[in-house]
């Protein structure tokens, strides 16, 4: 009898040893936009392996008529609940000022903190199909106007509005205004903050630490993504941009979040395989 219960103890304690050595700490954030496509074949299988991959937190970008991902923002909620999963932040590009207070209904019926803005919107935003350039029409004075208006909606119904930049915010636009620089002059921080994104600040030949320093506390969250040496998306710790040098700087910046986001892979590597690697790149640079 000794001997069968010491090999049952030895039993719990390799099966409790291999639960605890298996079990993964779960921190950072995703950009859903990484998976897009994933989620829209299979949101629950994709999530649980966003989940199964270290991510803590999730950002939203597939809302249409009321719903997330095909899903009503309570049954949304309750499936990342389930999985362990807890919505930050949404990527809302069809937001006007006409349906703002419904979509902001939503946004907060699924347990999101954040609505992001993640280009001008209402017909704003351009892309040149020649040259694939992004930009906007209407100025900054425009939209700065559009997102003071729109964050003060989000204050409101207890939510906190963010506009996402690209590249082009940090080009002198045709009347020598530089967007970015406006709108974080020109927008009450009450009602309106940022969500900068390493990747296309990078691009834009624009310093964060520059931005942090001269607008400390704006920049509520960011979206890290890496670049490799042909200025394509990588998987971060793949690439050349010094994320702990940015990262060492997070409280000037304000950021709260993160999100990891790869708008697109390159050269055979798939979305799920990518959002592992970046997971473990977010760990060795040292985000929590």
């Amino acid at each position: 009898m000794k001997n069968i219960g010491i090999r049952i103890l030895c039993v719990v304690l390799f099966v409790s040893g291999a639960t605890i050595g298996n079990a993964q700490e779960k921190f950072g954030g995703l950009a859903l936009y990484t998976v897009r496509d994933h989620m829209g074949m299979d949101a629950k299988a994709t999530l649980q392996a966003v989940a199964n991959a270290g991510y803590k937190n999730i950002e939203s970008a597939g809302y249409a008529d009321g719903k997330f991902y095909n899903m009503s923002p309570e049954d949304f909620k309750a499936m990342l609940n389930e999985l362990g999963l807890t919505p930050i932040s949404t990527h809302q590009g069809s937001v006007t000022l006409e349906n703002a207070d419904s979509m902001i209904a939503d946004v907060k019926a699924a347990g999101f903190e954040y609505l992001v803005i993640p280009v001008p919107p209402m017909g704003l935003f351009t892309v040149d199909q020649e040259t694939r350039t992004m930009g906007m029409t209407g100025g900054a004075k425009n939209l700065g106007a559009i997102l003071n208006t729109l964050g003060e909606k989000c204050e409101k119904a207890g939510l906190k509005l963010l506009y996402h930049n690209h590249d082009f915010e940090f080009i002198e636009d045709k009347d020598g205004i530089v967007t970015i620089d406006y709108l974080l002059e020109n927008t009450n921080p009450k009602y309106v903050n940022f969500q900068m994104d390493l990747f296309w600040v990078t691009k834009a030949g624009a310093d964060p630490l520059a931005y942090f320093e001269k607008y400390p506390g704006r920049f509520i969250m960011w979206h890290v993504k890496d670049m490799d040496d042909q200025g394509r998306f990588a998987p971060v710790g793949k690439g050349t941009i010094d994320f702990a040098r940015i990262l060492a700087k997070k409280e000037q910046s304000g950021m709260k979040y993160y999100m990891v986001e790869q708008d697109m892979t390159f050269d055979g590597m798939k979305p799920l395989e990518a959002i592992k690697i970046s997971h473990e790149g977010i760990k060795n640079i040292g985000f929590n």
